[in-house]
C-alpha cells in the first residue's frame, strides 16, 4: 500500500491551506540534482513503526493488569494510580518536544523516543517492585509523549499536501499496534510460559524495531536542526545559503480554539485510557474470560483501523468538524449505556460502539493539523493541546479505580464515562469550527 501512495491535493477549509512545494523529504540536499523517493519511502515507513510503538506500553499493562496487581501487591487505588501514569508522562514529556526538536532535530528525538520505549518496557517488569515498575514505564512512556507530538508536526511539514491521508495512516497504525497488544498479549503469555514479566517485555522487541529507520533521519544531511528543510513563513524553500525568515509570535493561550481543542483532547483521552486501562477488568468482573476480555478490549482498539484512515480523510473535506464528534459521542453514551445495563450479554457491541467512540483521537489529531496555517503554528498548537489535553486526562483513570474500590462495582466509575462525553461532545464541535491560531493569537 505504501509503495502505491501517489501524490494528491487534499481538499481543506480556506482558511487552513498551505502554499508550498513537494514534501521536503522528497527533495534532496541542497546543492543534488536528483529526488530520494526512498527516503520518502523510508520516512513513511518510520511514521508507521513508530506509530505502532505508541500504545502496546499501556494496553498490553491493561490485559494483564490483575496479574500485575497480583504480582506486584497493588490496591485499586495503586491500580488507578498506575492507570493514571500515561497521560501524566504525556503532558510532562510532550511539552518539551518542539524544544527538543530545534535543538536535536526532530528525527533525532523520534529515533531516541523509540530507543527509550524499548529500553523501558525491556525493564519494567523486572524493576522490583511498584516504585521500579512506575519509573520503567515512566521512561517507555517518555518516549512515547515525544512521538505523540512530533508525529502531526512532521505530517504537516514533510506532507503538507497529504495531511489527512497521512494522519489517516499514522492513526491507523497506532490503532493497530493498539489492538494487536490487547489481543495478543494474554495469549502470547500463555505461550511463553504465563510469567506475565514475559508477556509484558516482549513488547520492547517491536520498538527496537521502530529505531532503524529513524537513523537515517537523525540530523539528516541537508536539514535545519528542526529536521526538514530550511523554507520561507509560506511554506516554500528558503534560497541556498539563506536563513529563512522569523515566524510570527503566537501567544496559543489567547486562542479560544486552542483551548476547545485541548480540553476536547484532554476528555477523549480521558475516555482512551479509562478504556484501555479498566475496560478488560470490567469485562473480567462481569464473569467474561480473561482470554475473551483481552479480545473484547481489542476489537475496540481494532475499530481505529478503518475508521483511523477514514474519518480524518472525510474531517479535511469538511468545512465544519462537528458533525463527526456528534456522532462519536453518541456512539460513546450507547456503549456505557449499554455497559451498565448488560456487560456481558451484549459485550461485543459495547465493544465496538466504544471503539467507534475512541476514534475521536485520530479526529483531535487531524484538528491538530487544520486548525494551523504554519508548520510552526501546527509545533506549537500540537505540543499546547496535546500537553494540556493530557493533563485534564491525569485524574480520570485514577477516579475511577477510587470509586471502583469504594462502591465495590462499575455503575458509579461507568456514569462517570457517560458524563464526561457530553463536555467532549460541546467542546469538539467548538474546536470543529474553521479558523486557526494563527488568526486568533498572533502577537500584535
Amino acid at each position: 500500500m505504501m509503495g502505491r501512495m501517489t501524490r494528491q491535493e487534499t481538499r481543506t477549509p480556506a482558511s487552513t491551506s498551505v502554499r508550498t512545494t513537494a514534501a521536503p523529504e522528497a527533495r534532496e540536499a541542497p546543492g543534488s540534482g536528483a529526488a530520494r523517493p526512498w527516503r520518502t519511502r523510508l520516512l513513511v515507513v518510520g511514521i508507521v513503526l513508530a506509530a505502532l510503538n505508541l500504545r502496546p506500553a499501556i494496553t498490553s499493562l491493561g490485559a494483564l493488569l490483575e496479574e500485575v496487581r497480583d504480582g506486584l501487591g497493588m490496591s485499586g487505588s495503586t491500580a488507578g494510580l498506575l492507570t493514571s501514569v500515561p497521560p501524566l508522562c504525556f503532558a510532562l514529556f510532550g511539552v518539551t518536544a518542539p524544544r527538543l526538536a530545534r535543538r536535536f532535530g526532530a528525527g533525532t528525538v523520534v529515533c531516541a523516543g523509540m530507543a527509550a520505549i524499548g529500553t523501558g518496557l525491556l525493564i519494567r517488569p523486572y524493576a522490583g517492585g511498584t516504585a521500579g515498575f512506575l519509573a520503567a514505564s515512566a521512561l517507555a512512556l517518555m518516549g512515547i509523549a515525544v512521538g505523540n507530538v512530533l508525529m502531526p508536526v512532521i505530517v504537516k511539514r514533510r506532507f503538507p499536501d497529504r495531511v489527512g491521508s497521512m494522519t489517516g495512516l499514522y492513526s491507523m497504525a497506532l490503532a493497530l499496534g493498539t489492538a494487536t497488544a490487547a489481543a495478543a498479549t494474554v495469549p502470547m503469555t500463555g505461550a511463553l510460559g504465563g510469567n506475565w514479566r514475559t508477556g509484558l517485555a516482549v513488547w520492547a522487541a517491536l520498538a527496537a524495531a521502530a529505531v532503524l529507520p529513524w537513523l537515517s533521519f537523525a540530523r539528516g544531511r541537508g536539514e535545519d536542526r528542526a529536521g526538514h528543510t530550511p523554507a520561507r513563513e509560506d511554506g516554500t524553500p528558503a534560497p541556498a545559503g539563506r536563513a529563512p525568515g522569523p515566524a510570527p509570535a503566537l501567544r496559543v493561550t489567547r486562542s479560544r480554539t486552542a483551548w476547545a481543542l485541548a480540553v476536547f483532547f484532554g476528555l477523549q483521552a480521558t475516555a482512551a485510557y479509562i478504556t484501555m486501562g479498566w475496560m478488560a477488568q470490567i469485562f473480567r468482573d462481569a464473569g467474561v474470560p480473561a482470554g475473551r476480555a483481552g479480545l473484547l478490549l481489542a476489537v475496540t482498539m481494532v475499530m481505529g483501523v478503518p475508521l483511523a484512515f477514514v474519518i480524518p480523510r472525510l474531517a479535511t473535506r469538511l468545512p465544519h468538524q462537528g458533525p463527526i464528534v456528534l456522532a462519536l459521542g453518541v456512539s460513546g453514551l450507547l456503549g456505557y449505556a449499554g455497559l451498565y445495563l448488560a456487560p456481558a450479554a451484549g459485550a461485543w457491541a459495547w465493544a465496538l460502539l466504544l471503539g467507534v467512540a475512541n476514534c475521536a483521537f485520530p479526529l483531535a489529531l487531524t484538528m491538530v493539523g487544520m486548525r494551523a496555517r504554519t508548520g510552526a503554528g501546527v509545533a506549537q498548537l500540537s505540543a499546547f493541546a496535546q500537553s494540556t489535553g493530557y493533563l485534564i486526562s491525569i485524574p480520570g483513570p485514577l477516579l475511577v479505580g477510587v470509586l471502583y474500590q469504594h462502591s465495590g462495582g462499575w455503575g458509579l466509575p461507568i456514569a462517570l464515562m457517560a458524563g464526561l462525553m457530553i463536555p467532549q461532545m460541546i467542546v469538539g464541535v467548538l474546536a470543529g469550527r474553521d479558523r486557526t491560531v494563527e488568526d486568533e493569537a498572533t502577537a500584535a
